[in-house]
């Protein structure tokens, strides 16, 4: 039986796509069906790992968990790392395959379309439903011969359209008019109808505009989704401007280094939700201030970052305050980049030098081709500073890096692993200095440990004289995730057409349960 089908592409970027299409598989799943995510190209620093090690784009893991499935890496078949403006690293079913710029890619196409095909036909055997995303707009004319994430993989996978529009940019009208003006016929027919997003103000205001779009079209608007931020959905690959903009004053503040090659930022999601706690990125430009913690955080290019650094002057203003007792922590590159010495002799991502790093922790870190993509489980083995609250504590994440660090004398590892891709194993991660005050981990999403993050929380929180927070009826990262992923639905199911949704795809709302769709679909 071939899942049915319904795609969400944009009139251009950071309209809203991600999180309707996570918004729309929370839906189907109430609703009793079993749903896929999909997205054939995603272009993203922001990754996941699998539960068989394949990376993927972390917009389709958030898709999936609103799902209610696990992702796999036929829900992005192809995803596409940064390294430079015209160089990515290319990753194919969740592993990479090398390093191309985007001509050299370009001339992969056809053997793109393979790849794309061969996960649709997977999906298409296991899922009722299948949600496709685009990328960008469908409109841009200079890549129409390359494209392989919106119509391409509409056509292909042979899925109704649903255009969606950012109201709060201002243009709306203007980039839905000429979106259909720069689309072919076989194009504009596949749209089906049309979603307003982001909107804020008097409704009645906006009737006049929805009908001559309705007019000049001939495609129904199918909803005005408000604009919301009392919830927040994990974001695709760029950090929105009120999040880097956050200038509230809470009791204590924690500084994350905006590198130029941030990965992964999603891993401090869960300390932005922290009552009474400041975290700012801190851009090129900005002063780095004197806050409670410092974190560095996971880069694509490492070295170039820690260059950054030093010639940004945040390197030692990072020493500095280090020495007066900050606490400073690094994620995956950002560990890297506190150790002693960095050595790329594969060419990695130099020409085959030795860097300095920071010299906080006596670790030393070498580049090698083999790129680690893992779920790991663990324990917290160390007992400085604030980690004694935690002994035997439990932690899991995930791992996406390619270097081996070895550790020196005066740091003592993090974590023991004790399972990894649901194999028992025996080994160590992350760095930890004798005062307790610098560590450093390969484990991305380790804030998302409860126990972890609070214990971190009130650590700092002690070091400046405050009281404690009482954490037991806070609810649980993956708890506050999940009635994110609720509220988003019932947002979108209060103001968009669900059963026209069903029409455009030609399924029976099968909200009454599975069984009664099956009935329906027999009938």
């Amino acid at each position: 039986m071939m899942a049915n089908k319904i795609m969400f592409q944009g009139t251009g970027s950071d309209v809203g796509k991600s999180v309707l299409t996570a918004a729309f598989c929370r839906i189907f799943a109430q609703d009793g069906h079993k749903v896929a995510p999909f997205k054939s190209q995603n272009m993203a620093l922001n990754s996941y790992v699998t539960k068989k090690g394949g990376e993927i784009g972390r917009a389709q893991a958030v898709q999936a968990e609103a799902s209610q499935m696990e992702a796999t890496v036929d829900m992005n078949p192809i995803l596409l790392k940064p390294k430079e403006d015209t160089v990515s690293q290319v990753i194919i079913h969740g592993r990479p395959k090398k390093n191309m710029s985007a001509q050299e890619y370009f001339n992969h196409y056809s053997e793109s379309l393979v790849y794309i095909k061969e996960s649709l036909d997977r999906l298409n055997n296991d899922y009722d439903i299948i949600t496709l995303e685009g990328a960008g707009s469908p409109a841009e004319v200079n890549l129409r011969d390359y494209d392989l994430v919106n119509m391409k993989a509409a056509e292909l996978a042979d899925a109704p359209v649903i255009l969606v529009a950012d109201i709060d940019k201002g243009g709306v009208f203007a980039s839905i008019v000429g979106t259909f003006k720069l689309l072919n016929e076989d194009e504009v027919n596949r749209i089906k109808g049309i979603i307003i997003n982001k909107f804020r103000g008097d409704i009645n205001r906006l009737e006049s505009g929805l009908e001559f779009i309705e007019d000049y079209t001939g495609v129904p608007v199918l909803g005005v989704v408000p604009y919301f931020d009392d919830f927040k959905i994990p974001e695709e690959d760029s950090i929105p401007s009120q999040r880097l903009n956050n200038r509230t004053e809470g009791e204590i503040e924690i500084a994350i280094v905006y590198l130029p090659h941030i990965s992964n930022f999603t891993d401090f999601t869960p300390l932005e939700d922290e009552p009474q706690t400041t975290v700012r990125y801190v851009r090129a430009g900005e002063s780095l201030g004197n806050p409670d913690a410092i974190i560095i955080p996971g880069s694509k290019n490492t070295i170039e970052d820690l260059e950054y650094l030093r010639k940004a002057g945040y390197a030692e203003k990072i020493k500095r305050l280090a020495k007066r007792g900050t606490q400073v922590i690094g994620i995956c590159g950002g560990y890297q980049m506190l150790g002693k010495r960095l050595a790329d002799p594969h060419k990695m991502e130099t020409i085959g030098k030795v860097v300095q790093g920071l010299d906080l922790l006596n670790i030393n870190t070498i580049f090698n081709p083999t790129k680690v993509t893992t779920q790991v489980t663990g324990n917290i083995i160390n007992q400085r500073g604030f980690l004694g609250n935690l002994a035997t504590e439990k932690v899991s994440g995930y791992e996406i890096h390619m270097g081996d660090t070895e550790l020196g004398e005066q740091v003592e590892p993090l974590i023991e692993i004790k399972n990894q891709m649901n194999q028992e194993v025996s080994r160590l991660d992350g760095a930890v200095s004798s005062d307790g005050q610098i560590f450093g981990t390969y484990l991305h999403g380790i804030f998302d440990n409860d126990d972890f993050r609070n214990s971190f929380i009130n650590h700092l929180r002690k070091k400046k004289g405050l009281s404690e927070i009482d954490f037991s009826q806070q609810l649980s990262t993956s708890q506050k995730r999940e009635d994110a992923y609720e509220k988003l639905a019932e947002v979108v199911r209060n103001n968009v057409d669900i059963k026209m949704v069903y029409e455009i795809m030609n399924l029976n709302n099968c909200k009454e349960g599975l069984d009664s769709c099956l009935i329906n679909l027999l009938l």
